[in-house]
């Protein structure tokens, strides 16, 4: 993937790798124990990066690849850590139709990150979804649990202004 998606460095303390190792060790000779371990080092950390997956493998013997399957199959895991500041542009059809998507590629413009990215700096991620049900403000996007409607790419800059 790009670098714009990975922009934010690993950031796990030693405290949280013995959280994880210590859920993994309860659970590694259950049946059916991979889901749960991965959902407990979610919550640990935030997100599954590469070095998390690599901890469950190495502590499960489960191949990464497998645990990187699961990863990527299930919408509930993210690969990405989120910003302090989640941003979601809808891209369903009334919105898209009414310009959401160069509201989309206007974030990404300026954020310099891509869809499912974070910031360096922690602040903002972005992410596309589909109709989150305001079609009657299309074009919106929510910014954690505010939402915004009836947008222009002008709109932007002064909505990202807001949020420190």
């Amino acid at each position: 993937m790009s670098s714009k998606k990975t922009a934010v460095p690993f950031r796990g303390t030693k405290e949280q790798e013995e959280e994880l190792k210590n859920i993994i060790a309860e659970h590694k000779d259950e049946q059916g124990s991979l889901m749960p371990i991965m959902q407990k080092a979610q919550e640990i950390y935030g997100y599954l990066p590469i070095e998390v997956q690599k901890i469950i493998s190495d502590k499960t013997g489960i191949p990464l690849e497998k645990i990187y399957g699961v990863a990527t199959f299930y919408s509930q895991f993210a690969l990405n850590p989120k910003g302090k500041n989640k941003i979601s542009v809808c891209l369903g059809t009334a919105c898209y139709v009414k310009g959401s998507g160069d509201i989309f590629n206007k974030l990404m413009e300026i954020l310099g990150i891509e869809n499912g990215g974070c910031t360096p700096d922690g602040r903002f991620s972005l992410e596309a979804c589909r109709c989150i049900g305001a079609c009657g403000l299309a074009p919106v996007l929510t910014v954690n649990d505010e939402v915004y409607g009836r947008l222009t790419v002008d709109d932007v800059a002064d909505i990202l202004s807001k949020y420190n």
